[in-house]
């Protein structure tokens, strides 16, 4: 083995971001050959990655990109916030959502099998994984396509990466507004965007539940109906965008909100890293 300078191991530690055990011992091995002892810690972190496959990847960033008329949103995830705000994660989003981009890949399945650096997004992905030395997944994508889009990205920790991200596609001028919408779904968090959008099994399922509560606490058979829709009411503000009161004034609702704008949401996607 041969030895090698502080220098180097500075300088290879600044472009892998690796370890400073992990790189003096690679730089050792490979006699002082950068090349080398780059394939080393690839082939050292590489066995790694199998032995992380089940652990779980709670933290992360999202980030978004638009032009063209297509909007899109991923989610990248790591195991620890050390690593979410490191730079080479970082970069590695980017990268990942470049390729992303290009390929037109609207789902993780289809962006991991398109094309990057040379082979695919998801051996850049476990190429990166392995110099990092943590699990590191792409877990969602999404790709909206509208004629406007608001994009919010929310950092829940000020030294960490946005770690909430929301896609807003509309049509209209009023920008400002959009993106108060925008900040609006990153809290209240809307699983749909109107009522009607809401799946039938899922509307019965809460009529049922309402109904039961209702008669379990006594109320008047004939007045329980009319409790129902009121429950289901407060059932659709919380699911569905429109019905939803306006974040920044609670006597408005949404809808009311986008007409006095002049806007119409046509679609909407939320992410929140580990959620």
């Amino acid at each position: 083995m041969g030895k090698v300078s502080l220098e180097d191991i500075k300088k290879l530690r600044e472009q892998l971001g690796t370890g400073m055990v992990d790189t003096k011992n690679a730089l050792e091995e490979a006699g002082g050959d950068v090349d080398k002892a780059i394939e080393i810690l690839r082939l050292k972190g590489a066995k790694g990655n199998a032995k992380r496959a089940d652990r779980s990847t709670s933290e992360g960033l999202v980030a978004s990109h638009d032009a063209n008329g297509v909007a899109y949103l991923i989610e990248l995830a790591c195991e620890t916030d050390f690593v979410a705000k490191n730079d080479k994660f970082i970069a590695l989003a980017d990268s990942v959502l470049e390729a992303i981009v290009a390929s037109g890949a609207d789902s993780p399945e289809a962006a991991l099998a398109a094309p990057a650096a040379g082979g695919t997004i998801a051996s850049m992905i476990d190429d990166q994984a392995a110099i990092i030395g943590e699990k590191v997944e792409l877990r969602r994508v999404s790709k909206l396509v509208g004629e406007s889009f608001a994009v919010y990205l929310h950092r829940t920790n000020k030294d960490l990466p946005p770690q909430v991200g929301v896609v807003v596609a509309y049509k209209g001028a009023d920008q400002e507004t959009a993106r108060s919408i925008a900040q609006h779904i990153s809290f209240a968090d809307p699983q749909y965007l109107s009522k009607d959008d809401v799946p039938a099994d899922a509307v019965e399922n809460e009529r049922r539940i309402v109904e039961e509560i209702s008669r379990g606490e006594g109320k008047p058979e004939a007045a329980v109906p009319k409790i129902v829709e009121g429950r289901l009411g407060s059932f659709f503000k919380q699911v569905a965008l429109l019905e939803q009161e306006y974040a920044r004034d609670n006597k408005l609702q949404i809808k009311q909100v986008l007409e006095q704008a002049g806007l119409t949401v046509t679609g909407f996607q939320r992410f929140r890293v580990g959620a």
